[in-house]
């Protein structure tokens, strides 16, 4: 099979293809014939070597988000069957780039993937689990009561779009931050406010409760109302204990339950989400350098 290895830390040049024997599977695992690779902002994270911690060392394979189908399957798995379409998550985290979307196939855990709804395409379909999952565990950290006010910065990328439409399924009233020449998109996603890229937060009003996506970090701690909560994407500066806000950083968890329901929903458009353009797995490179570029309007998926 082929993979996009890292082979030191670095711009998008050390994305390298290689070859690798073809993945068998364990009891618990099943192999996917990749079709839709996702491109993370955490996977640009780790190109450089921006990991917490000591973190996996090159050549390692990046991707967290993969829809394709299942090729094989090992012994003890009976939810899956060959030649099911499905769409899934790798937790990058805890395979540290031993195992990664950005390949032809891969061996994973039946349980972080989920099936793929009929006529539902796979390009989308794969920039919904860690983003999804990120956004709805993200509100979930929010602690919000009934009808909260809430601002969410980064609401263009694809984090803060799922957390917009999921807070306003919810009954929250929410103030989005848009990416630049983005406001529409936002205001579709349900937003009662839409502010633009340049917004001084300092001088808005300050909400109870921040959802800081992009993370802006002190940015965003301008815009949150003493005693209140700030969930941030990573970890961001304290602000001054006087303030008494509540700051914590997302740590996304697998959770096929809640996997099922968003990939079901998007495919129902009762949510939405966006590609801006499939790329070959061997163009994993130029892939990294459009999404390092900014301004798009949606992921950038790799296509094995």
């Amino acid at each position: 099979m082929q993979v996009i290895e890292v082979t030191r830390f670095g711009g998008p040049d050390v994305l390298h293809l290689a070859e690798r024997p073809e993945p068998q599977p364990t009891p618990d695992e099943v192999v996917v014939r990749v079709a839709a690779a996702n491109v993370n902002p955490t996977d640009l994270g780790a190109r450089m070597g921006q990991i917490p911690g000591a973190g996996p060392q090159p050549p390692f394979v990046l991707g967290w988000d993969l829809a394709g189908t299942v090729t094989a399957v090992g012994k003890n798995v009976r939810d899956l069957k060959t030649g099911q379409r499905v769409v899934g998550m790798i937790p990058w985290y805890t395979t540290q780039g031993t195992v990664g979307a950005y390949a032809t196939s891969v061996a994973i855990r039946a349980e972080w993937l989920v099936p793929l709804p009929e006529g539902f395409d796979e390009a989308l379909a794969a920039t919904v689990p860690l983003n999804a999952l990120t956004a709805q565990q993200a509100l979930g950290l929010l602690q919000l009561p009934a009808r909260a006010s809430l601002l969410i910065t980064g609401a263009s990328g694809a984090v803060g779009s799922f957390a917009v439409q999921l807070a306003v399924r919810a009954g929250h009233r929410v103030a989005a931050l848009a990416g630049r020449d983005d406001e529409e998109w936002v205001r579709s996603l349900g937003a009662e406010e839409v502010l633009s890229r340049s917004t001084d937060l300092s001088r808005i009003e300050p909400r109870p409760f921040v959802l800081d996506a992009v993370p802006l970090g002190e940015a965003a701690l301008q815009a949150v109302r003493d005693g209140g909560a700030v969930v941030t994407t990573r970890p961001v500066p304290v602000a001054p204990a006087e303030r008494h806000i509540r700051q914590e950083a997302v740590l996304i968890r697998a959770d096929r339950a809640a996997l099922e329901s968003l990939v079901r929903d998007v495919a129902r458009g009762v949510l939405k989400t966006r590609v801006a353009r499939v790329l070959p797995l061997a163009q994993a490179a130029e892939a990294h350098r459009r999404a390092e570029a900014g301004g798009l309007h949606g992921k950038i998926v790799l296509a094995p």
